[in-house]
């Protein structure tokens, strides 16, 4: 009998197990907030509310905030997918006055900077919030579900913002708690928001509501490949080369141009702009902090080559700094685009977190550009973003964030560590199952710097390892040094993520390419069927069909091979 039991109890614990561990399936998460009720709380609510909040995670949480439409008649699926987002949005709003009151609580400097931080980040959580009802305010509801990549990629943000928050807390265990709990609402709202998102379609099918056939509209598009937001001026500029470029302004640190430093020349932005503002940065050394705010959308910024003209900064976390503000340069500012320029941070790799670029600028590209520094080089922060013909140099994490975004035919180096450290090229960052973010790396060549080389096989170097749960990274069609380890890939810590990450290789070459050793984690493959490959091409997973080429840098939409 004893035998039995334990057998019995062996057996549930991995029946347990293999449905914890599910990926991509609806099965409901259990790790913050578990979804096991006396009363299935969509039992005892209208057939509309339980319709929208069949596919969320948290559906007590979903008709609690449905409540107000549950017995309105006249509702439409249109009505009810609005009030889950304004009540999304109030949560978020009160979380940021919340954070107000914790602030004015806070005397220790660390602490209010992180509290400042997450104040910064709930306020564009708000906006895309915005942006989100406002598009779906004036979408008909048969062509609703044609909106849901905009949609997915700006909720997506919404949740990485919540992430980034909390781990800006982290310095102190009680201000992280006390985050937390005024954060858990309005994370659970969101991530709702995100799985309604995600089942438009079959939403307004459950309502009987058939969607438009939108293809015939998209053939009709004769922009020449352009996005049809960018005027005819706009796709001559972005095609010229830069010689041809007539810019808006100037730097230029000798005095030959209208301004000396790039911040002078972004003040000079002018509101409310038609069109994209031009900045030529001539050639020199920029030591400035340079941030391109929100409202500063549509700037092309370009120089004299990625060597000749570069922003430089040191700042870092062992200064105290949140990993978020060490960025020497930062795009915020939507539709971004940098062409023949270098960033880089000079703190070197004693300085810990130390960023070079951070880019939270939806459709944001980055043409010939060098990015230096070590680790946590690039932040890849939020929304899409593409890179091109690029160098990026780091050693741990040193390509991180949670953004969609793919680095195409660019140059990968990899730096020396501080002893005893081990390299890790990225660090992706996805909280919530539903987001439409990753980083993929095609096309690329990955290499030790000349000072790594000699003691390249004594430093083991790691594709990646796992930041957050559902940690998305695929490589494909690149050339791998003799340097990176035959694991491929290196753990957080323990186990956490390995079964629900999303780690794929597909047709790289080179010596560390030799996939027989790799990790055998259930989260990680080896794709073999081009079919596998194609979503992570900048055409479906930026939807870049509709906007990189708009940029004017050259890109490969599907495989390169």
């Amino acid at each position: 009998m004893t035998v039995k039991l334990i057998l019995f109890a062996v057996a549930g614990i991995a029946v347990m197990a293999a449905v914890i561990g599910l990926v991509g399936t609806d099965v409901v998460h259990h790790k913050l907030y578990p979804e096991d009720r006396e009363k299935d709380p969509l039992a005892t609510t209208t057939k509309p509310v339980a319709t929208i909040c069949s596919h969320t995670d948290y559906k007590e949480t979903c008709v609690s905030s449905l409540t107000n439409m549950a017995n309105n008649q006249s509702a439409t699926p249109k009505d009810f997918i609005v009030a889950a987002i304004q009540s999304t949005l109030q949560e978020v709003k009160t979380a940021m006055e919340k954070s107000g009151t914790i602030a004015k609580s806070v005397t220790d400097k660390s602490q209010k900077m992180a509290v400042d931080q997450c104040k910064d980040l709930l306020r564009f959580a708000v906006d895309e919030l915005q942006d989100t009802l406002s598009t779906i305010d004036k979408s008909d509801i048969h062509s609703m579900s044609d909106k849901k990549d905009e949609l997915m990629n700006w909720l997506s943000a919404v949740v990485s913002y919540h992430a980034t928050c909390l781990d800006g807390c982290e310095i102190n265990p009680d201000l992280k708690e006390s985050m937390s709990n005024d954060l858990m609402n309005a994370t659970q709202l969101t991530s709702n928001a995100l799985a309604i998102a995600s089942t438009m379609s079959d939403i307004l099918k459950s309502f009987d509501i058939p969607e438009k056939n939108v293809t015939s509209r998209r053939l009709l598009n004769t922009n020449n490949g352009y996005p049809e937001w960018l005027s005819a001026a706009d796709r001559k500029l972005l095609a010229a080369n830069t010689a041809q470029i007539r810019p808006d302004a100037v730097v230029a640190k000798d005095g030959s141009g209208q301004f000396r430093t790039i911040a002078a020349a972004l003040a000079a932005y002018p509101k409310k702009r038609p069109g994209r503002y031009t900045i030529y940065v001539k050639a020199g050394i920029y030591d400035e902090y340079i941030t391109v705010t929100k409202d500063q959308v549509n700037v092309f910024m370009y120089g004299d080559g990625p060597r000749r003209t570069l922003v430089t900064g040191k700042k870092c976390n062992t200064q105290g700094v949140q990993t978020m503000q060490t960025a020497s340069f930062a795009a915020v500012g939507n539709g971004f685009i940098a062409k023949s320029m270098g960033f880089q941070n000079t703190a070197g790799p004693e300085g810990h977190q130390a960023v070079a670029l951070r880019s939270q600028s939806d459709m944001s590209a980055f043409y010939n550009v060098r990015i230096d520094g070590y680790q946590d080089t690039l932040y890849t922060q939020t929304h899409r973003q593409f890179y091109r013909n690029c160098v990026i140099s780091g050693t741990v994490d040193f390509i991180f964030g949670d953004a969609s975004v793919v680095i195409q035919n660019s140059l990968i180096i990899v730096r020396q560590p501080m002893p005893n450290q081990q390299n890790t090229i990225t660090a992706q960052g996805k909280t919530d199952r539903r987001e439409t973010t990753g980083i993929v790396i095609q096309n690329c060549r990955i290499v030790p710097e000349q000072k790594l080389f000699p003691n390249r096989f004594k430093i083991p170097t790691f594709l990646g390892r796992p930041w957050k749960q559902f940690s998305t990274t695929v490589i494909m069609e690149s050339l791998m040094g003799d340097f990176i380890q035959p694991a491929g890939w290196m753990p957080w810590q323990g186990t956490f993520a390995l079964d629900t990450l999303f780690y794929r290789e597909f047709n790289n070459r080179g010596p560390g390419a030799n996939t027989v050793q790799r990790v055998n984690w259930r989260g990680y493959k080896v794709m073999t069927d081009r079919n596998e490959a194609i979503p992570f091409t900048p055409g479906p997973f930026l939807q870049g069909d509709k906007w990189i080429q708009g940029t004017g840098a050259p890109v490969f939409l599907g495989l390169t091979r």
